[in-house]
C-alpha cells in the first residue's frame, strides 16, 4: 500500500485548521490534497490527538500481525486436513473389508428375521475404482 506524504501529526494539524473554519477548497489548495483526501482523513482521524493516533497505529500493526497468524494457522489446518484425507484414502482397503463384513452380518440377520428361507435384498454400493 502506498504511504502518505503526510504523517499523522501533520494530518491532525490540517484537520484542526479545517475545524477552525478555513474553507475546504482553500485548505486543499494550501496543502496540495484533494477534497476526497481531506474527508477520508476526517473520517479516520477526526477528533483524535497525537497520542491517540500513535495508539491507532499500534493497534493496526497488531491487527495486521494477528491476521497473518490466523492465515498461517488456517493454511496449516488445511494441509493437515488434506493429508488426513489422503491417509484415509490409503487406508480405505481396510475399511472396505470391514464394510463387507458388516454387510454380510446384516444380510444373515435379515434372512433370519424373514424366516423360512426368505431373503432380503439390500443395495450394495458400487465400489469406485481408482
Amino acid at each position: 500500500m502506498r504511504r502518505s506524504h503526510f504523517s499523522e501529526e501533520q494530518i491532525i494539524l490540517v484537520l484542526k485548521e479545517h475545524e477552525a473554519g478555513i474553507k475546504t477548497a482553500e485548505l486543499c489548495r494550501k496543502h496540495g490534497i484533494s477534497d476526497a483526501t481531506l474527508y477520508k482523513w476526517k473520517a479516520k482521524y477526526g477528533g483524535m490527538t497525537a497520542p491517540e493516533t500513535a495508539r491507532l497505529r499500534t493497534l493496526e500493526d497488531e491487527n495486521r500481525r494477528l491476521k497473518r497468524l490466523l492465515a498461517e494457522q488456517m493454511l496449516d489446518s488445511a494441509v493437515l486436513r488434506t493429508s488426513s484425507e489422503e491417509t484415509e484414502l490409503a487406508c480405505g482397503a481396510v475399511r472396505d473389508g470391514q464394510a463387507r463384513d458388516r454387510r454380510s452380518r446384516l444380510l444373515r440377520a435379515k434372512s433370519l428375521q424373514a424366516g423360512r428361507g426368505g431373503s432380503v435384498e439390500l443395495p450394495v454400493p458400487a465400489r469406485g475404482g481408482g
